[in-house]
């Protein structure tokens, strides 16, 4: 794919206040007269965001690990397709709230499929389509969690409802991910003021992209 935007994604664990920052980092990008995409995934478009809901359903406590990769893979592939790579084509900077990190620390360590393994699954559905730059919001699972409980606005989901060793083991996924994969993964304390983290996170951007 001949890419003319840029593509900046971000990733964390669970309460880590990604989405807070992402949008304050939209309007700073807006203001500085760039064309911004803001997404999520799963999600961004009308049927991965169907695929969101049934991933997400505390109802479902039931599915299969495999299933769950799965079911990521192709609400990436999708929202890929008709979303952000025809964003990236017309020189937009595209920010989104997850992408194939949360798979491979999610799936591939957590549950135990092995992130190689889950990597593939997702090779195939990205077709080499990478972030140029990933920010990892670094905070202590327990200190993660403890936000949610604390947030009334947030709806709660299946993975939050997950143990607290779970949720460790998807911190250790992240380390490995940040090990793999140093010049794309920056990392911003994301136990700081939300104001701090936002500046931090700017800075981040700004060093490679403004």
């Amino acid at each position: 794919m001949v890419q003319k935007g840029q593509f900046i994604t971000f990733e964390g664990p669970e309460g880590a206040g990604k989405t807070t920052v992402i949008q304050e980092i939209y309007h700073r990008l807006k203001e500085d007269g760039r064309n911004v995409l803001l997404t999520r995934e799963p999600g961004g478009i009308r049927i991965a965001e169907k695929i969101r809901t049934i991933i997400l359903d505390n109802d479902h406590q039931e599915m299969d690990a495999r299933t769950e990769a799965l079911l990521y893979a192709a609400a990436r592939r999708q929202h890929l397709a008709e979303k952000v790579i025809p964003a990236l084509h017309e020189g937009y900077t595209v920010l989104c709230d997850r992408f194939v990190d949360s798979s491979l620390a999610y799936q591939g360590y957590a549950r135990g499929l092995g992130i190689d393994e889950v990597w593939a699954i997702n090779a195939f559905a990205i077709d080499g389509v990478m972030p140029d730059l990933t920010v990892f919001f670094d905070i202590d699972p327990e200190v993660g969690l403890a936000r949610i409980a604390k947030n009334d606005q947030r709806e709660e989901n299946r993975l939050d409802n997950e143990s607290l060793h779970f949720h460790r083991n998807v911190y250790e996924g992240y380390q490995e991910l940040i090990r793999r994969y140093p010049d794309r993964i920056q990392l911003t304390d994301a136990s700081l003021p939300k104001e701090l983290v936002t500046e931090n996170v700017w800075k981040i951007i700004g060093a490679q992209f403004i």
